[in-house]
């Protein structure tokens, strides 16, 4: 059976998340250029725009995920061809596995951070009775589906021990790949934009840090790293790069007696991140966990020094190509013991600059497991794999 049409299942844009409709659309435009007949389909919001009080819009987006979208998704299921391959973008979309099990199809599993916590696997994240509801209901649904890419050693093996004691008529592992361009760019031009936007030279560069408030990315962990870096004698900035502080991390900010050396850099556009990454000295990356790591990637493309997490996927990612921390421990009074070995570790790598030299060429070289076209043709692979079986 020759594959035709892919059908991609993904998440509505009602609920503001950005990062899995662009997956989606990744993967949509590739198998497009391809020859293949694509077609995207989501769930629409009906009920959720009705005029209703916040608290209860998160109940009428679930009528439109979980009561209409599964009627509409079926009827299209049985107006297309058997060659049809369909493809559940994230496993979270699991609920919708039921109507497609018995067709050609194939689920991509990112990270299975919730359904961790859920099962109170993850100290640091606490789930609500509620949550913990949801993702099961989300498990019940992917147990139903039979194959499966992973982006990463560590999901594939999360993936294993959720299905037990079921076994994957199918799985494997494609990593994900830069999903935009970034290049080795001159480093003062760089420093001297980034000065710019915090408003202070930084003809040295500055420790970076890319990422978000979610639990996992650990930002309050890099302030504690950069202070033991400036007791140790390290004498560079601080630029935290993405969304505005949390709470949690404001109070650590205002707490870091180097704090006029720390900057925040507030919803940058696409194009900073490039020049972020080329002017910065180093680039920290405690994460407690990652579904992928991303940033780590992109800063070895841009020829910048990489300190990371010395767990999956973290490790998994950066190949031999970083300086690796330990994870952040959960108990707070042994936080400082471990910023203070982080930044010796930092430091003795910052201090050769043969072995800075060599983690830049490794980093250079490691990347190229992440090409945005083998990527696509190693899942186009699979999906015709996945038809023709």
């Amino acid at each position: 059976m020759e594959l035709k049409k892919i059908v991609f299942i993904t998440h509505p844009l009602f609920l503001g998340s950005n990062s899995m409709p662009r997956y989606a659309s990744w993967l949509a435009e590739g198998m497009e250029i391809k020859g293949y007949e694509v077609q995207i389909v989501r769930p629409e919001a009906k009920f959720y725009k009705l005029p209703a009080p916040a608290s209860l819009k998160k109940w009428l987006g679930y009528i439109d995920q979980y009561l209409i979208f599964p009627i509409r998704l079926k009827k299209l299921v049985n107006a297309l061809p058997g060659n049809t391959l369909y493809v559940l973008t994230d496993h979270a979309l699991g609920p919708y596995a039921p109507v497609i099990k018995d067709r050609k199809h194939i689920v991509h599993c990112h990270d299975f951070l919730a359904q961790r916590s859920a099962l109170n696997e993850i100290p640091e994240n606490p789930t609500s009775l509620s949550g913990k509801l949801y993702q099961h209901f989300i498990k019940r649904g992917y147990l139903q589906a039979k194959n499966f890419i992973c982006i990463s050693k560590k999901t594939q093996e999360d993936l294993l021990r959720f299905m037990r004691p079921s076994i994957p008529g199918y799985t494997t592992v494609v990593y994900n790949a830069l999903n935009q361009p970034f290049y080795l760019l001159d480093k003062a031009a760089c420093r001297k934009v980034i000065g710019n936007y915090i408003n202070t030279d930084v003809p040295n560069g500055y420790v970076l840090h890319v990422g978000g408030n979610q639990w996992y990315k650990n930002r309050v962990g890099v302030i504690k790293i950069y202070n033991s870096l400036r007791d140790q004698g390290y004498v560079l900035p601080l630029v935290l790069l993405g969304t505005p502080p949390s709470a949690k991390l404001t109070e650590e900010f205002n707490k870091s007696k180097y704090k006029g050396d720390i900057h925040f850099i507030i919803n940058a556009p696409n194009h900073l991140l490039n020049e972020a990454y080329s002017g910065a000295d180093v680039f920290v990356f405690p994460s407690l966990a990652e579904g992928f790591g991303w940033p780590i990637i992109e800063a070895m493309a841009s020829g910048t020094v990489v300190a990371t997490t010395d767990e999956a996927p973290m490790n998994e990612v950066a190949g031999n190509a970083s300086c690796l921390l330990e994870r952040c421990p959960e108990n707070n009074e042994v936080t400082l013991c471990w910023a203070a070995k982080s930044a010796e570790k930092i430091l003795a790598l910052l201090a050769s600059e043969a072995k800075r030299e060599e983690y830049v060429a490794l980093g250079l070289q490691n990347v190229i497991r992440f090409d945005s076209s083998a990527t696509l043709d190693k899942i186009e692979e699979i999906y015709k794999y996945i038809v023709a079986s």
